[in-house]
């Protein structure tokens, strides 16, 4: 298993020294470093295990200044080496650093009591003593402490010795597989061109792999690789890795930038974390406090904002949305790191629980149940990874994931989510992630409504958009209950605002399928609603049919009739067109309606003239109907309108032919 140890300590305590003895290599590379004798930037080394595995090593500088760049190179390791130097015993920065390894997730590692040749056996007792004392509470609490000397060499093959059983016992890590790569360093190397450093933390590369640094999504590709010095093919999650990139200069890259692969990372401004603050934080952490953010081998500006409380004093924890001054891209479950701005020290750190978090607003009645979703994060995670083995624990863990993926949905809402989204959003593996939405699909916990875009939506969101759908329906019907049915457009206005046309044509399928809509002619209506006319409306339809029945040939004009009636035609209106919907009206033109039946004998009429002729005008149609002219024009613009006959000039012919 590739693992990384990390350093931590005060400044001057002996870290480089250490790894030095420890690998025969120094990481002080910097001519300013050499000269000061202090470490500024991040040390890598390694060293051969017995098994033939090589154990990266990153050394950070101790000094407060530099804290930051402390941060930067923890942010990778599996285990720590906190170096605490006998003459001198627990500094300022040895808290510091130790706070920070806590807050990134670190619970594995040991000391090393450096500097024992310049102490003597007393005081070294007491200092282990007191070094015990300060580890009491934290996750070294139970680690051994090693004395050793750089310079002597006591101790210090005993110390390796622990380190490879120590990096051969550490349990398994779990990592999403989405490939990233936070840039610790870049450089440009003489016949290779630009290179770029840094711990994989998740995922995997390969030489020629299409690459992307986020933000903002520069391309570029992996021309070589480089583990522990020697070039290889590929480099797995949990090593140090140099990466030769393509067709960039040293200048288009930052420190802080995550190496990843084409669409697997997406930037955001904002997120959602589980935020504690230390109890060795002078003061609380105050609401919309800016605050430094360190994120992997990033540091942004940022503030912080709470939902529940307008403070959060030391050892407390809650929720927070934390806000950027740049973009960041992150994964669920990634331990981060604030620090204050005066004065400049380790005051919080946290869980991400959201790196695409849904719209928050004090105002959003919905708000407390986004919160409580929120809240269940965390726990559900560490379900689905501490279950008891075997057939029921594998059970119990299926579940939780499941579950687990069901609130990220929930939290989604009915924007939905992409299977990418969803792998960052719950830092599951591609298969387990599948398996889950697999589960939650045969359930109808989760719906798939776009098989080629894999784009998943959960139950709750779905169902709120068809009941949306019928609510408009309903409005529809309300406001003209004489309509038999609508277009999908009419019924679809305002739900569905901003939605994909696959979504919303998913949830009309689903309402038909389920018997909720039903189709009406080319349109949609409710599956109960029937048409039904008020007694005055009845009374009305039967004397506008009886007028139009009773003319034959050559029907009233409508506004004669709704005088005659004495209605408006507002009123008539509704019933005009259910007439015509049924069929027993058809409307020539404005003002003028045939009677069904009558309509039909003149098509008839007309069929049976181009048996014989292969025209037809006005003076043709006169001559079949017997009809004045206003009716002839208006019943010829009706048949080339409806598609039976085509003008050429003055003449029609029949398109039936």
């Amino acid at each position: 298993m590739a693992v990384v140890l990390g350093t931590a300590g005060h400044i001057d305590h002996g870290k480089t020294s250490l790894v030095r003895a420890l690998t025969g290599i120094n990481c002080d590379r910097l001519e300013e470093e050499k000269r000061r004798g202090i470490t500024i930037e991040l040390g890598f080394a390694w060293v051969d295990m017995p098994g033939g595995e090589r154990l990266g090593i990153v050394d950070v500088p101790g000094h407060e200044r530099f804290v930051k760049n402390m941060v930067a190179g923890a942010a990778g390791v599996d285990f720590v080496m906190l170096v605490i130097a006998a003459d001198e015993g627990v500094m300022p920065q040895t808290r510091e650093h130790l706070e920070i390894c806590s807050l990134l997730g670190i619970r594995n590692g040991f000391v090393a009591l450096t500097k024992t040749d310049m102490v003597d056996a007393d005081w070294l007792e007491m200092v282990t003593e007191d070094v015990r004392g300060f580890l009491a509470g934290t996750f070294l609490e139970d680690a051994p402490v090693f004395p050793v000397s750089s310079a002597t060499g006591d101790g210090v093959d005993a110390l390796r010795t622990h380190i490879f059983q120590l990096a051969a016992d550490l349990p398994a890590r779990r990592r999403v597989d989405i490939f990233r790569q936070p840039v610790d360093r870049v450089f440009s190397m003489k016949g290779y061109g630009t290179v770029i450093t840094g711990t994989v933390i998740s995922g995997s590369v390969k030489v020629g792999d299409d690459l992307r640094f986020m933000p903002p999504g520069t391309p570029t590709r992996a021309r070589g690789l480089q583990r522990h010095g020697k070039s290889v093919d590929d480099v797995p999650a949990g090593q140090r890795c140099a990466t030769n990139v393509q067709g960039l200069e040293v200048g288009d890259i930052e420190r802080g930038q995550v190496l990843a692969h084409p669409d697997e990372l997406f930037p955001a401004r904002r997120w959602l974390m589980r935020l504690t603050c230390l109890s060795s934080s002078p003061r609380a952490l105050r609401q919309r406090v800016e605050i430094h953010f360190h994120h992997g081998t990033k540091e942004c500006a940022a503030r912080v904002v709470f939902w529940d409380r307008d403070k959060l004093a030391p050892g407390e924890t809650a929720l927070a949305e934390i806000r950027f001054k740049d973009e960041m891209v992150g994964v669920f479950g990634d331990h981060c790191v604030l620090r204050a701005y005066s004065p400049l020290r380790t005051v919080a750190g946290g869980l991400l629980l959201s790196p695409l978090p849904p719209d928050l607003r004090r105002k959003d009645p919905d708000l407390q149940n986004k919160l409580t979703l929120l809240e269940k994060l965390p726990v559900l995670d560490r379900e689905a990874e501490s279950t008891p083995a075997g057939k029921a624990g594998a059970k119990a863990r299926d579940e939780a994931r499941a579950a687990f993926i069901d609130t990220v949905l929930a939290l989604r809402g009915t924007t939905g989510a992409d299977e990418a989204r969803l792998r960052v959003l719950t830092g599951f593996p591609r298969a387990v992630l599948e398996s889950g939405l697999q589960l939650l699909s045969t359930r109808g916990a989760a719906f798939c409504w776009d098989k080629e875009g894999r784009l998943w939506i959960g139950r709750q969101a779905f169902e709120s958009l068809q009941q949306a759908c019928l609510e408009r329906g309903a409005e529809l019907h309300h406001k003209d209950p004489l309509k038999p049915g609508f277009t999908r457009g009419a019924l679809c206005s305002g739900w569905s605002k901003g939605l994909p046309q696959r979504l919303i044509q998913r949830v009309l399928d689903t309402a038909l399928k389920q018997g909720h809509l039903a189709l009406e002619g080319e349109g949609l209506r409710l599956a109960e609603h029937k048409v039904s006319l008020a007694a005055d409306q009845a009374g009305l339809r039967q004397k506008l049919l009886d007028a139009h029945a009773g003319a034959g040939l050559a029907p009233p004009n409508a506004k004669d009739v709704l005088e005659e009636l004495g209605v408006s035609a507002k009123e008539a209106a509704p019933v005009l067109r259910l007439l015509c919907e049924e069929g027993a009206l058809v409307k020539i033109k404005d003002g003028l309606y045939y009677h069904g039946p009558a309509l039909n004998d003149i098509m008839e009429r007309v069929r049976r003239w181009f048996e014989t002729n292969d025209n037809l005008d006005v003076g043709g149609l006169k001559e079949i109907l017997g009809l004045s002219r206003k009716y002839l024009i208006a019943l010829l613009e009706y048949m080339d309108n409806e598609r039976i006959t085509v003008r050429v000039g003055d003449q029609r012919r029949y398109r039936g032919r």
